[in-house]
């Protein structure tokens, strides 16, 4: 039983049956039906019966646009509409998986890819092209953590290490040693830059002309201390490659 009240008028009753009430609510996820749909808890099996008590106007949620499909995620579901028309509901974590596994089906597959890529800044975008949420997973596993290490955490179940670990434990190798000292400095630096942003900034030649790197004078200056652009480039896929030779 459900009562309106209206100004200057006693209380109006209406008689409302269940079933009439579980039709009603189904209009919600229609976006014909009163506009976008707001947020609507679609249960997986496991999942309790009943939304949680976080109120709907503090549910954090997303859009994306994804092959010319709108994808949403809300509080760490993804959904999108099949199709078919109608709309799937799915974790963030079970989309991202079945994401990159039509790509990359093992886990040697994605490492192989990932170490042969003169940059790894094109894998990440050819994965986004493709429906990866990068930056939603980012935000509901962590943002110490490489895209890297959000892929084969979440869709290879590998130990993630946070970037800070991971250029701790380059350092510990000393393998700019056999570097001069100022381009030693240089990959320092780039490494420094890795633990604050990630890989997609030190992988830009712009990287030289911005803080902490311009320090060292003009980009044609810097590369000019590894012995031209190639043997720069060379120096920074090898740093790359010993940040992610580290394992958990």
């Amino acid at each position: 039983m459900l009562f309106l009240l209206t100004e200057g008028v006693g209380p109006l009753f209406f008689g409302i049956s269940f079933m009439d009430l579980q039709k009603a609510t189904e209009l919600f996820a229609d976006p014909l039906f009163g506009g976008d749909p707001g947020v609507v808890y679609k249960p997986d099996p496991h999942d309790p019966p009943v939304p949680p008590d976080e109120p709907y106007d503090s549910v954090k949620r997303s859009k994306f646009v994804v092959s010319d499909v709108p994808v949403k995620v809300v509080a760490e579901r993804v959904q999108y509409y099949g199709k078919d028309g109608k709309l799937i509901t799915e974790s963030l974590k079970d989309y991202t998986r079945n994401k990159v596994r039509k790509e990359y089906e093992s886990l040697d597959l994605f490492l192989t890819q990932w170490s042969r890529a003169e940059k790894k800044n094109l894998i990440l975008k050819e994965l986004e092209g493709q429906g990866l949420l990068l930056d939603a997973l980012a935000e509901q596993v962590g943002r110490d953590y490489d895209p890297f290490d959000l892929i084969c955490h979440v869709v290879y179940d590998k130990p993630p290490l946070s970037r800070r670990e991971r250029a701790e434990a380059v350092r510990k190798k000393n393998y700019f040693a056999k570097y001069g000292e100022k381009a030693r400095a240089v990959l320092t630096a780039l490494l420094d830059k890795y633990a604050d942003s990630g890989i997609e900034n030190i992988e830009s030649m712009d990287v030289l002309r911005v803080q902490p790197l311009n320090q060292f004078g003009t980009p044609l200056e810097i590369i000019s201390l590894f012995g031209g652009k190639e043997k720069y480039l060379a120096a920074l896929r090898g740093l790359e490659t010993q940040i992610y030779m580290a394992e958990a």
